[in-house]
């Protein structure tokens, strides 16, 4: 907070947010004046451009939710703007830690800084105390970004009720910080593997798009292929049930994160305890 840093990631955070608000509210009047164009082909029926509307609604929607009818039926009072900007969020969101947090351990063991840290407390403390600033830091940004999405979604929508506004915001604020405490916890690994911050960086992104390609041959790849398996190594493939309303499922996503951060935070533990500081 006193580097300034938190300011400049919340300005980043915003824009890509903004920007991402700009193009979805772009082609949604598209889509609205295509809309308007039929209904002028059609004669005016309101009926039929009610029916259109709900058309295009489900689809985007089923879309967003992979199709899957529990969760279309408990996210079709939230506007399809704020599903959008969630789901592109959870593309960006890993390398938007891994630029927030990569020098949070290297840049203490790179000068050396680290043994004064050391002297007072144990390594483990100071590697926890790393994750967790930076986690602390991600859940307030996540919070502030997403309470302006919906603040925005309330003023383009009359009808997004107050109460579903709270209900929903504090389900996909969850979804988020779930989503994003495994790659905090990825980030805190590949700092700790390196002396220099800027190699912790590029190593970052290069496990950041291993796992992508992972679950994206994982997925691509037919059900008899062996290759599939793939998918279930990378954290990104959980994602889907976050905001499942089916506790079961979400629990399932939630322990499989869990996991990740677990194992990530472990292995950093191991090699800043090898590490000659």
């Amino acid at each position: 907070m006193k580097s300034g840093r938190a300011i400049v990631l919340l300005g980043l955070y915003s824009m890509f947010s903004a920007l991402v608000l700009l193009v979805v509210g772009f082609v949604t009047r598209d889509l609205q004046a295509q809309l308007n164009e039929k209904l002028a082909g059609s004669g005016g029926d309101s009926e039929f451009a009610t029916q259109a509307a709900e058309q295009m609604h489900r689809g985007v929607l089923g879309f967003l939710a992979n199709n899957d009818a529990a969760m279309m039926e408990a996210l079709a009072q939230v506007p399809i703007v704020v599903l959008i900007v969630f789901k592109i969020s959870l593309f960006f969101l890993p390398a938007y830690i891994a630029l927030m947090g990569f020098d949070q351990v290297s840049g203490e063991v790179g000068p050396r800084s680290m043994r004064y840290l050391t002297v007072r407390a144990r390594r483990s403390s100071v590697l926890l105390g790393k994750f967790l600033s930076q986690a602390t830091l991600l859940v307030g940004l996540v919070l502030i970004i997403d309470l302006a999405i919906f603040i925005y979604a309330r003023i383009i929508n009359d009808d997004f009720a107050f109460g579903v506004l709270v209900l929903n915001l504090l389900k996909f604020w969850s979804a988020t910080v779930v989503f994003s405490l495994a790659y905090v916890a990825l980030t805190t690994l590949c700092s700790s593997l390196f002396r220099v911050p800027a190699v912790s960086l590029v190593f970052n992104f290069i496990l950041l798009f291993i796992f992508w390609l992972m679950d994206s041959v994982g997925r691509a790849v037919s059900d008899e292929n062996v290759l599939r398996f793939l998918r279930y190594l990378s954290p990104s493939y959980y994602s889907g049930n976050l905001l499942h309303p089916k506790l079961a499922e979400f629990a399932m996503s939630g322990a499989a994160y869990a996991a990740f951060a677990a194992i990530f935070l472990f292995g950093a533990y191991g090699v800043l305890r090898a590490r000659d500081l």
